[in-house]
């Protein structure tokens, strides 16, 4: 006959009561985690950012998304409706945009071979088609190096005590706060090829020109009026943060530059240059990504005529005018990729050797 084993009870009970004080303190120390003054002030900051959030994600990160799907697709009039049941065609919208006339450089003038360096720099700026991705470019990087040009002698300017310096301040912000329809037309008026133009009339009264110019439809001329315009009305946000910088210089520098016996040329490039270097770099970063996206300024003074379309322009005729949103979409798509390129180069390449050095 077997005997019963009867296992005591009290370690049994120790065991149970231990298992039930490690939950019962694991649930202790998750909810004292979840109430925590950390845990109340992180959900806090996931709501106070959850508006920005939803309204960055619905008219950036999902157009955005929603331009890839489209550059892929044929979408037009017919099926705007119903953009994703139109058909997939791949790369044929790239392609499509890769052999445009108004987005790849045309053939060289019939001239070129007969004329020296001087004559095809002026047939090069004259008379041809350089094409849209080319025109962004230069005028890209052109008027951001204007644009940082003046801003920084504006900023040399405002640094030096003066009278009026508060008022030549205010007057030097006009154009960057005044709005662009109204700078534009005001622009357009000036230069206005008919004889009631500002310009026009000066110069014809003055007997420098014999008849009226249209300076906003001569290709190369007006290319470079639109350069000179994008510096003249950004150059006061270059120049609002070089001052705040220049204000930031320590003076003894400048004073131990006085005891060598630098002039104000060698202190310019040897004390103030330097202590620029970074704030340089961040307003060319920044104004090259704004000027390259520009559409704005040129559609309202020329509308991308006479040698002056670029990607943005471009992409708003193939999107408004032909209908063709794939195409349009392409077009934004290469807009982005050669945007992303210059800015890694520019950051790897120019930022690293700045901080090398």
């Amino acid at each position: 006959m077997s005997v019963p084993i009867v296992l005591p009870l009290e370690p049994a009970m120790a065991a149970i009561s231990e298992a039930a004080n490690k939950r019962s303190g694991a649930g202790k120390h998750k909810r004292s985690r979840w109430n925590s003054l950390k845990a109340r002030e992180a959900r806090l900051a996931w709501l106070l950012i959850l508006p920005t959030a939803l309204i960055v994600f619905g008219i950036v990160v999902f157009p955005a998304i929603f331009s890839i799907y489209i550059s892929f697709h044929d979408v037009d009039l017919d099926n705007l409706n119903d953009v994703f049941s139109a058909d997939f065609v791949g790369l044929d919208n790239y392609r499509s945009v890769f052999e445009d006339f108004a987005f790849k450089t045309g053939p060289l003038p019939e001239e070129w071979d007969e004329t020296g360096l001087l004559g095809k720099v002026g047939l090069a700026l004259t008379k041809w088609n350089w094409g849209a991705a080319i025109t962004s470019i230069v005028y890209s990087f052109v008027a951001t190096t204007l644009t940082l040009i003046v801003g920084l002698g504006a900023a040399m300017l405002l640094n030096r005590p003066f009278r009026a310096r508060g008022i030549t301040r205010a007057v030097f912000l006009i154009p960057y706060i005044a709005p662009i329809v109204s700078v534009a037309f005001v622009w357009r008026w000036l230069l206005d090829p008919r004889p009631s133009g500002v310009v026009n009339d000066i110069l014809v009264s003055l007997g420098l020109i014999d008849l009226p110019v249209a300076y906003l439809a001569e290709r190369g001329l007006a290319l470079l009026l639109i350069i000179i315009f994008e510096a003249w009305r950004y150059f006061p946000f270059a120049m609002l943060m070089i001052l705040a910088r220049l204000q930031a210089v320590d003076k003894t520098l400048y004073e131990a530059a006085d005891v060598d016996g630098a002039n104000e040329r060698q202190k310019f490039w040897h004390v103030t240059l330097p202590e620029l270097r970074y704030i340089l770099g961040a307003i060319f970063l920044l104004r090259l990504m704004w000027t390259f996206n520009k559409f704005d300024d040129i559609f309202l003074l020329t509308g991308g005529g006479f040698g002056t379309k670029v990607l943005p322009v471009l992409t708003y005729e193939f999107s408004f005018r032909l209908r063709d949103f794939g195409k349009g979409s392409a077009t934004a798509m290469i807009l982005l990729i050669i945007l992303v390129l210059f800015l890694l180069a520019y950051i790897f390449i120019i930022m690293r050797r700045v901080e090398e050095d």
